[in-house]
């Protein structure tokens, strides 16, 4: 069976210890994220330039302060967007920008300590040419913060919330409990003592009684964003009347 131009073009190795997914966005509409803080500084680089070479972007995650500097080295300061508290950096070729698509998102925190992962998700969404809504530090402990940025979704009519939060990781459930949006719960390794890196947030998600909820791993900021932008550039699709 002949494969896709892009399958193809996945397969080749641009380097001798990576095999990256050049053709992932093509192919899935998700983009290769390069997850870096398991990677040495001349590792990423690497991998980023191949990145660079064949499709005009390189988004790294996870950016230690050593690859930061080596990036400024390479590229300097202003050749590469820097995202400080999720620790990201989006190197762009030849005005490589997304498209956008009219998906809407909206990415919710319950606290300000759970921004750093929300914020990973959602420029993630935004490279897969969504609109996101960010709102920040709307939790259980203040429930009435919740109500207006729920207003503001409902009437901006989001496709998908993304909702961060550690600690109980009740809100994703609160939230599920009040709107007819898809809600994806994206725990987060914030809290106190049994349980506080994430596994009490992680099962009060999985163990919600509302409908409409669904559950990514702790800290697992790109995955939501993959779960989110899916479903919200499929209903841009629909709004235009396209399969």
């Amino acid at each position: 069976m002949k494969q896709s131009k892009s399958l193809t073009d996945s397969r080749h190795s641009a380097t001798p210890f990576a095999r990256p997914d050049f053709g992932r966005q093509q192919r899935k509409g998700v983009p290769e994220v390069i997850l870096t803080n398991s990677k040495t500084a001349e590792q990423s680089l690497a991998i980023a330039r191949s990145f660079l070479e064949r499709t005009g972007r390189a988004i790294l995650s996870r950016v230690s302060p050593e690859l930061e500097q080596a990036l400024c080295e390479e590229y300097g300061r202003d050749g590469f967007e820097w995202y400080p508290v999720a620790r990201m950096a989006i190197i762009r070729s030849n005005g490589a920008e997304p498209t956008a698509t009219d998906g809407r998102v909206g990415v919710m925190t319950a606290g300000t300590s759970d921004q750093a992962i929300a914020e990973e998700a959602a420029i993630i969404c935004r490279e897969m040419g969504c609109t996101v809504y960010p709102v920040y530090d709307v939790g259980v402990a203040g429930l009435h913060r919740l109500f207006e940025p729920l207003e503001e979704y409902l009437e901006a009519c989001v496709d998908v919330i993304i909702v961060a939060a550690g600690m109980d990781g009740a809100l994703p459930s609160v939230v599920s409990g009040l709107v007819d949006i898809p809600v994806i719960g994206l725990p987060t390794s914030v809290g106190y003592g049994m349980g506080g890196q994430g596994q009490a947030a992680l099962l009060s998600m999985l163990q919600t009684c509302s409908p409409g909820l669904a559950v990514v791993n702790i800290d697992n900021g790109v995955g939501a964003a993959a779960i989110a932008g899916l479903i919200a550039n499929r209903a841009a699709r629909a709004r235009r009347g396209e399969r």
